[in-house]
C-alpha cells in the first residue's frame, strides 16, 4: 500500500460509505471519487435507502458502472427507507477499515481527495475522533443567489456535516452511531458529533476539498425545510437547552415565528369574537411580522419576479408551519432522555 508524504509510515486505512436515494447525482459523486488521486479506500459500501429498490432493480446499474476496479471493493446495502441516519448506521456497521469515511451522494470529492483524506487522517493525534472535510458551494456569479441557493451554501460553514466526514469506526461504535430519531438529514450530524465530544474525543478540520453543487428544487423547498424545527425540539431534550453554542449552529427565527403565528391567530379568533378594533392591531402585527420576514429573503436575493412571489408566498406560510413542527416535536420527544443521562 502507498505511505503518505511526509508521515514515515503505512497509509491509514479507510472505508467510504454513501447513503443514497439513487438520485442522479450519484453517478457523479462515485465517478469524482474514482478519479480522486491518492490511494484508494478499502471498502465502499453504497446504502439503499429507497423505501422500496426492487421497484426499480436497475438504477444503480449506471453508477455502479462508474466504479470501474473499485466495483470489486463495493458492497450495496439495505436500509428500508429509514431516513440518512439509519443509513449510515447500516453502512458503518459493515466496516471493517478503521476509518469511515462518509459522502453524501449529492457531493463531488475534489481531485486530490484520497490524498489528502490519507493525509488528514495520518495526522490525527490519538484523541482525534473524527475529521471534517472543507465543502465548497459554487454559486452564480453573474446574480446575486436565491434563498434556496444562500441556504445551500451555509453547509460551507456548518460544523461537523456528514456531507464529507470521517469517524474513527471505533468511536462511532463507543458512542453506538447516529441516533435514528432523526429521520432527516438534518441535525443528525450534530447530534452525533456532539456525543462524540461528550465522550472526550477531539474533531479537527481536515484539508480536503468536496464539492456540494446546489440542486434543483421546488419552490415550496423551503416549507418542506420547516419539518427541521420538530428536530430541534429533539435536540433541545438531548443536548440541553444550550445546545445552539454547543453546535454552533444558528439559533434560527422559531421565536419570531410563534410571535407572527400568534398574532394571526389571535386576530382571527378577535374579529370571530366581535373585537374589531383589537383584531385589528394582532392583524397589523401580523402583517409587520410577515412582511419583514419577506423582505429580509428578498432583500438578499436576484429579486426576479418568481423569486419575489417565492418568498412572499413562503413566508406567510412558514411562520405557521415551522411552529407547527416545533410543538408537534416537543410533544413527540418530551420523554425523551438527555444524552447524558442514557450515556450514564
Amino acid at each position: 500500500m502507498t505511505g503518505v508524504p511526509g508521515t514515515g509510515g503505512a497509509r491509514t486505512g479507510y472505508a467510504v460509505v454513501v447513503p443514497t436515494l439513487v438520485r442522479d447525482t450519484l453517478a457523479d459523486c462515485l465517478a469524482a471519487l474514482v478519479a480522486a488521486i491518492g490511494p484508494d479506500p478499502d471498502e465502499i459500501v453504497l446504502v439503499d435507502d429507497r423505501p422500496d429498490p426492487d421497484a426499480d432493480p436497475g438504477a444503480l446499474e449506471h453508477p455502479l458502472g462508474v466504479l470501474g476496479d473499485l466495483r470489486e471493493r463495493t458492497v450495496v446495502l439495505r436500509s428500508g427507507g429509514r431516513g440518512p441516519a439509519a443509513a449510515r448506521n447500516t453502512g458503518f456497521r459493515a466496516v471493517t477499515s478503521p476509518w469511515t469515511a462518509f459522502l453524501d451522494d449529492d457531493v463531488q470529492v475534489g481531485p486530490h481527495w484520497c490524498d489528502q483524506l490519507v493525509q488528514d487522517l495520518a495526522e490525527a493525534a490519538p484523541d482525534t475522533g473524527a475529521v471534517q472535510g472543507v465543502i465548497a458551494v459554487p454559486l452564480p456569479g453573474e446574480r446575486r443567489p436565491t434563498d434556496w441557493e444562500r441556504g445551500t451554501a451555509g453547509l460551507a460553514r456548518a460544523q461537523w456535516i456528514t456531507a464529507d466526514m470521517a469517524y474513527r469506526t471505533d468511536v462511532l461504535k463507543e458512542v453506538d452511531g447516529f441516533d435514528e430519531r432523526f429521520t432527516r438529514a438534518f441535525r443528525e450530524d450534530a447530534d452525533l458529533a456532539l456525543r462524540v465530544l461528550d465522550a472526550g474525543w477531539r474533531i479537527r478540520r481536515g484539508r480536503r476539498t468536496t464539492r456540494h453543487p446546489v440542486r434543483d428544487a421546488s419552490r415550496w423547498a423551503s416549507l418542506k425545510q420547516q419539518r427541521g424545527n420538530a428536530d430541534d425540539a429533539l435536540m433541545l431534550r438531548l443536548h440541553g437547552p444550550d445546545w445552539w453554542a454547543k453546535a454552533v449552529a444558528p439559533k434560527g427565527r422559531i421565536r419570531r415565528h410563534a410571535a407572527i403565528t400568534a398574532a394571526g391567530v389571535a386576530a382571527l379568533a378577535l374579529a370571530a369574537a366581535g373585537r374589531p378594533r383589537a383584531a385589528a392591531v394582532a392583524g397589523l402585527g401580523w402583517a409587520a411580522g410577515t412582511a419583514e420576514f419577506a423582505w429580509t429573503r428578498i432583500a438578499a436575493g436576484p429579486r426576479t419576479r418568481h423569486e419575489v412571489t417565492t418568498m412572499l408566498a413562503t413566508s406567510a406560510l412558514i411562520p405557521p408551519t415551522a411552529t407547527w413542527h416545533r410543538l408537534s416535536g416537543l410533544w413527540r420527544h418530551r420523554r425523551a432522555p438527555a444524552w447524558r443521562e442514557v450515556a450514564a
